[in-house]
């Protein structure tokens, strides 16, 4: 028998285009099958465009709970999702932001551009300082990240960022691997990583 899942609500980053490549769309497609075929729900940023729209579009038709959380600024730009289980439209980025940590019990940022960016960095240094210790992980699909994620390890090497907060970021390729690893997560316990000069 199936332990029980402490995964219960996924968030997603990525992109509100949908790139040049068809395996982004297919990742994403993979993605919306896996958290539907777990009994997961999905939490994204909204919009009917992009990999957000094909994510949840495709979610919905497996009977997946979406829900969307989009600022009123954006709902034009981004076309909010008119089909969603849930649509909260909120006043702020950063009221977008903190609803979609509150509501996941994890985090994965599929290929998108530089907002997608921001809100990875920012949930993963979020779990860096103790705010959280939810999983977070990056599914890439082409080799889209394979430079991100040697410039994280490089950042190690330099000695700007601990390995045990590098750890903190998980990566795959394939979805359910992904979310096998998230029930296996624990957070690192990290002691304070800044040092003072001695006076």
């Amino acid at each position: 028998m199936r332990a029980v899942s402490r995964i219960r609500s996924v968030t997603v980053f990525c992109g509100s285009s949908s790139g040049n490549r068809p395996e982004y769309g297919s990742a994403a497609d993979a993605l919306a099958l896996a958290i539907a075929r777990r009994g997961l729900r999905l939490i994204y940023g909204g919009a009917a465009v992009g990999l957000m729209g094909r994510l949840a579009s495709t979610a919905l038709a497996r009977g997946a709970h979406v829900v969307g959380v989009i600022p009123e600024s954006l709902r034009s730009k981004e076309i909010a999702h008119d089909g969603l289980s849930e649509l909260h439209v909120v006043d702020s980025m950063h009221t977008r932001k903190r609803m979609m940590s509150e509501l996941a019990d994890a985090f994965i940022a599929l290929p998108g551009g530089i907002g997608t960016l921001e809100e990875l960095c920012e949930i993963w240094t979020w779990a860096q300082l103790g705010h959280h210790d939810k999983p977070c992980g990056l599914l890439d699909a082409a080799d889209y990240y394979a430079g991100l994620t040697a410039f994280f390890d490089h950042s190690v090497a330099e000695g700007f960022v601990r390995e045990q907060h590098r750890s903190m970021l998980l990566y795959d390729t394939e979805p359910e691997r992904l979310l096998d690893a998230f029930e296996r997560y624990e957070a690192p316990v990290v002691s304070k990583w800044l040092r003072t000069r001695e006076l």
